[in-house]
């Protein structure tokens, strides 16, 4: 018969053994250690029971340490001695199990021993729960871990495969990579090429063996003889294949059979994808299939995602590089034409336009007779005056060039004939006019159209009597210039209208020759461009080699309303948008021009036209100009002013009116 323990006054013994088992309890982390910590209790204990419910496990702690058991059986009864103490193990938030304490002294245990069990057993259910959180951190901790070796796998492989441009490095680094994050010893590259009956796989092998060099092969197999990488292309998405039941598998590709000699049992088919296009199939084979977990098999599936953006990059330099060559071709063709063109070195083409236009330019340069350049603004006639004059037995001298629109009508006829000291206000010195500096060469009056009236006869005496006479001067000067003019104006119409001398034109109009537009000779756009662009590129220091073909297409498509001046600010424009060294120009920045009009080239802008008809003497244009002045209230310019009213310029009625003597007070 058992007897109870007497109660004794052990509280504050007991207080510090709650406190000393609950710090050890803190640092265990798992059930054995826990158990393991409660021994040896400040009250008698030979052994503790620890009963978990979820999961199912019975442990047990005596003087020989802590260790599972079995389970004991619910009707075991106790030997005399011994007597037992049951306490259920649960938190606030969950029941761990069941707690049992056996003492051998033969005492059953008193009601403050069962107390301080008690809370023995809540401390227990809170270092289980305690265990509950930090295995879930561990586990939380490992899943981290493991994710984060993978997104490192993933970027290192990225960054290595994605730097490839050429398609052997690029099967050479995903072979590395993949032996060396996997540690699989066979990787083969297969890249579809072409389509339909000839569609095949380019095969990049890369074979790693234990105590020999690592062995590369590349083979062109057909797709029809491979219905594992058909059925792994169609499905897009990976494939194991036990290689033993390769007979089986109808597959007739011939490094399966080589697989299978070489001890590989496993092999893994993933899709090379990108933007929903197949590209071609990375394969992966090993001696067991360890290697090809899910896990892994989801990384993997991510890695050959990346690989094929790289195969994608690969081929699009392949492409590039192909159509750069092209490129470097034809620019090699175009210099060549260009070299080819003839000996005017500075005019660039090759249509038959302009071939016979510089026909007439070679004929009429050997003789001394006047040139009247016609063509619109922008054409080069600059350009035709100087080629005329470099051809000429003149060319060893000077030629003296005057811009007629550009010299202020007061100062033009000091310009041109020059002036003796003292003729006018500011006239200090004597000055040579540009005929005379012309001397011996060739004098070039561009925009011939917009000389002053008063001024063509002087220049009609220049031409009729080969002498000039300077401004403020009586001495006759004579002068051997040869006169190349030019003009963007329709000079016949201008004689029709009484606003250019006729017999200034008949004598200018010897030897016309008409530039044509460059809309009318389009296949010298692309020689054109490119002798800008180098030029432009060389003066900024800029190395542009290249324009696409596209560009130079579309160039020759465009009306040019500038023609060659507008070409060359356009491309001048695009140099300086360029940063590589292809011509980046902006085609859309190219605004359309309205239809040219099948008037010749020569014809001015239309003018208004005044319902009078032209006066046949002074007197009669004097009173015409004064009644239109008094019409406009004196306004000379604009829409509602005389010059308007008359059909004239502003610059011609002004002359005009200092000719007849029309002063303010008329009007």
């Amino acid at each position: 018969m058992l007897k109870t323990s007497n109660d004794t006054e052990h509280s504050g013994l007991w207080q510090d053994a709650i406190i000393e088992l609950s710090q050890r309890l803190f640092f265990q982390r798992d059930a054995e250690s826990l158990l393991a910590a409660l021994l040896p209790l400040p009250i008698p204990c030979q052994c503790i029971d620890l009963m978990l419910s979820l999961p199912k496990r019975h442990l047990i702690c005596d003087k020989n340490g802590a260790r599972a058991a079995p389970a004991p059986l619910p009707d075991d009864e106790l030997a005399e001695p011994l007597s037992r103490c049951a306490l259920p193990v649960a938190s606030p938030r969950r029941q761990f199990g069941e707690v049992i304490f056996t003492r051998a002294d033969g005492y059953h245990y008193s009601r403050d021993e069962r107390a301080f069990l008690r809370r023995l057993a809540q401390l227990l259910a809170l270092a289980l729960e305690n265990l509950g959180v930090h295995e879930t951190l561990r586990q939380e901790n490992d899943q981290l871990r493991h994710e984060r070796d993978h997104h490192r796998i993933l970027v290192d492989v990225t960054n290595s495969v994605l730097s490839c441009l050429d398609m052997d490095a690029l099967a050479a680094e995903v072979s590395k990579e993949i032996h060396r994050f996997f540690g699989i010893d066979y990787i083969s590259l297969a890249l579809c090429e072409g389509g339909g009956d000839n569609a095949s796989l380019n095969v990049y092998l890369t074979r790693y063996t234990a105590g020999t060099p690592m062995r590369r092969e590349q083979k062109r197999v057909p797709m029809a003889g491979s219905r594992l990488a058909a059925r792994v292309l169609t499905e897009c998405r990976p494939l194991l294949v036990d290689l033993r039941d390769a007979p089986q598998l109808g597959d007739e590709d011939p490094h399966l059979a080589a697989m299978l000699d070489d001890g590989l049992q496993t092999l893994c088919l993933l899709p090379l994808v990108f933007g929903h296009k197949p590209l071609g199939i990375l394969k992966l084979a090993l001696c067991s299939s360890d290697t090809f977990s899910e896990d892994n098999l989801r990384l993997l599936s991510q890695v050959s995602a990346r690989i094929a953006i790289a195969v994608d990059n690969a081929r699009s330099y392949d492409e590039i590089s192909r159509l750069k060559d092209n490129l470097e071709h034809e620019n090699i063709w175009l210099n060549e034409q260009m070299h080819d063109s003839g000996s005017f070195g500075e005019i660039i083409w090759q249509s038959a336009a302009m071939s016979a236009l510089l026909e007439q330019v070679e004929m009429v340069a050997d003789s001394d007779s006047t040139v009247l350049i016609l063509g619109e603004t922008g054409t080069g006639k600059e350009l035709i005056a100087r080629a005329i004059h470099n051809h000429s037995a003149r060319s060893g001298k000077r030629m003296v060039k005057m811009n007629c629109a550009a010299v202020p009508s007061g100062l033009m006829e000091s310009d041109l004939f020059g002036h003796e000291k003292g003729a006018f206000t500011g006239a200090i010195t004597t000055r040579q006019g540009r005929f005379e500096l012309a001397e011996g060469g060739t004098l070039f009056l561009d925009e011939v159209g917009d000389m002053p009236l008063e001024l063509q006869p002087k220049l009609l005496r220049v031409l009729q009597e080969r002498e000039i006479e300077r401004l403020g001067g009586s001495k006759v000067i004579p002068v051997n210039a040869r006169l190349i003019a030019a003009t963007n104006r329709d000079l016949k119409q201008m004689v029709a209208d009484r606003e250019y001398r006729s017999d200034l034109y008949y004598r200018l109009n010897v030897f016309p020759i008409t530039i044509p537009p460059l809309r009318d000779r389009p296949e010298d756009i692309p020689l054109l461009a490119k002798f800008f662009t180098q030029k432009i590129s060389r003066r900024m220091n800029r190395a542009i080699d290249s324009i696409p073909g596209e560009t130079l297409r579309q160039l020759s498509q465009y009306p040019w309303p500038g023609n060659v001046r507008e070409l060359e600010n356009v491309i001048e424009r695009a140099v300086i948008l360029t940063r590589g060294n292809t011509l980046n120009l902006r085609l859309d920045e190219l605004q359309r021009a309205a239809p040219v009009a099948d008037a010749p080239a020569t014809h001015a802008a239309p003018r208004p036209r005044s319902d009078t008809a032209p006066p046949e003497n002074d007197e009669a244009e004097r009173v015409r100009i004064i009644q239109a002045l008094r019409e406009a209230n004196g306004i000379v310019a604009g829409p509602r002013g005389a010059a308007f009213k008359l059909g004239v310029k502003r610059t011609t009625l002004l002359s005009r009116m200092q000719r007849l003597g029309i002063s303010p007070q008329e009007w």
